[in-house]
């Protein structure tokens, strides 16, 4: 009776207020996000006491890493938005059946995509601009960590679950927990400490298998042996295909988004080269810190998607309207506090990274003037993750092809051409507002259409 009491439990984002519910899904997401954020930068760290050869291998694993996150990310999507959808439905078996064929998906990919990096490492590593000499050292740690793509894409698409299902508290406190045994292992297995094997770069990768292993081990007792949210995955291909094309109709625009990203990223870095190498370090300084003061937003859009589609599927679409003003109300709020706690710590925290007069002034000028849309910004990613949600994915790639394409990079182009780096930091600051409007009335565009057509 316990297992069917914890299969039919209403979906937790339907009901109650809507204030407290979202700070309660939002908060243990914010220290899980901030953990998984660690799982590189604390590789990193143990790594470059061994020298700038075993860093430098490091540095370009990076691409691949990126590239196998970006995948995970999209899969994870798609499990959100179907399995949230069917929750909030009361179709629990539907549910069931939807994250078991997700899964396998996610499984049989990850495979691949792990076949075909172990094939490839050299010639792949080679083009990315690595050097002969630094090959034995990338093909150490990639050899390892290629085997832990799996347990990275299918981790996903199982913590995606979770937070389908209201549990974001489990899913945030799981991460939390798999970072810290990774910073635990990473001085045990790389300089080999309390008798272990000194395996230095590899130890890393080692440090984050075993960590990821944990991670998906504990995440499915929970979504299995409390939660029984999987069904058995031997079911007609019929099934099993309308399944996978439900997955992939947001996984595949939900990767296409976050590949975006990067790709303007490169772009920009090339811009920022032109006023000299000092100016490159001051933006990747600022670029170091930036993300830690987003990690609200990244948080508040991980539980947007379930929430827009738990309340789809329960056809709760005044909740759905109310919830937009919600969270659109709590990014500006806590984006002027993030500008101002910026504006104020900006050279504090920059010079925590580097005290130089060609790297520090640059680093505080985009801390002084980008934040003061980040409001905007996190209006983005929520619009996103509930596009997503609502089974309407197109929408979320255009706001950031449109962002990226057609208005970031043409006024970031002009902005340093005029008024140097401040007029491209500028750029970057109106392109967050002009998306982050553009966002939140297409999004309430449609809610309002949803409301109309089913009323």
């Amino acid at each position: 009776m316990a297992v069917s009491q914890a299969v039919t439990a209403p979906p937790s984002f339907t009901e109650g207020p809507l204030g407290p519910m979202l700070y309660r899904m939002t908060l243990p997401m914010v220290w899980g996000l901030l953990a998984t954020m660690s799982f590189n930068a604390i590789d990193t760290l143990f790594v470059a006491q061994l020298g700038e050869d075993a860093l430098a291998a490091m540095s370009f694993t990076f691409p691949v890493v990126m590239v196998m996150t970006s995948i995970g990310i999209g899969l994870g999507a798609g499990v959100s938005s179907i399995v949230s959808r069917s929750l909030g439905s009361g179709d629990h078996h539907e549910a069931g059946h939807l994250l078991t064929d997700s899964a396998t998906f996610s499984l049989l990919l990850s495979v691949i995509v792990t076949a075909l990096g172990l094939l490839t490492m050299e010639p792949m590593f080679l083009l990315l601009g690595a050097t002969p000499e630094l090959l034995p050292l990338i093909v150490e740690y990639m050899e390892i960590w290629y085997f832990n793509a799996p347990l990275l894409i299918v981790g996903m698409a199982i913590m995606s679950a979770l937070r389908a299902r209201g549990s974001s508290g489990i899913a945030g406190y799981l991460m939390l927990v798999s970072a810290l045994v990774n910073g635990l292992l990473d001085p045990l297995l790389i300089f080999g400490w309390l008798g272990f094997p000194r395996l230095e770069i590899a130890g890393a990768a080692w440090a984050t298998l075993i960590s990821r292993m944990l991670l998906i081990v504990v995440a499915l007792y929970y979504v299995q042996g409390k939660f029984r949210m999987l069904e058995s995955p031997f079911q007609p291909w019929s099934k099993i295909a309308a399944s996978w094309r439900s997955l992939l109709h947001i996984g595949l625009p939900a990767m296409a988004t976050n590949v975006i990203i990067p790709l303007a990223s490169g772009v920009v870095v090339a811009l920022v080269a032109q006023h000299g190498q000092g100016a490159v370090a001051g933006f990747g300084v600022a670029m170091r810190i930036e993300p830690v003061a987003l990690i609200v937003f990244y948080s508040l859009s991980s539980v947007a998607g379930p929430f827009f589609g738990q309340n789809l599927g329960a056809k709760n679409f005044d909740r759905l309207y109310k919830g937009l003003l919600v969270m659109g109300r709590f990014c500006l709020v806590w984006g002027v506090c993030m500008a101002v706690v910026l504006w104020i710590t900006g050279e504090w925290l920059a010079g925590w990274f580097s005290r130089s007069d060609d790297v520090l002034p640059v680093a505080v000028a985009y801390l002084s003037t980008v934040p003061l849309t980040y409001g905007f910004y996190g209006i983005v990613m929520s619009v996103n993750a509930g596009f997503n949600g609502l089974g309407k994915p197109m929408p979320g790639v255009v706001i950031s092809a449109a962002r990226v394409f057609i208005i970031y990079l043409p006024m970031a182009w002009v902005g340093q051409y005029f008024w140097g780096l401040q007029g491209l930091f500028v750029a970057t600051a109106l392109a967050n507002g002009v998306v982050g409007i553009m966002g939140w009335l297409w999004m309430r565009h449609h809610l309002k259409l949803l409301r109309s057509e089913n009323s």
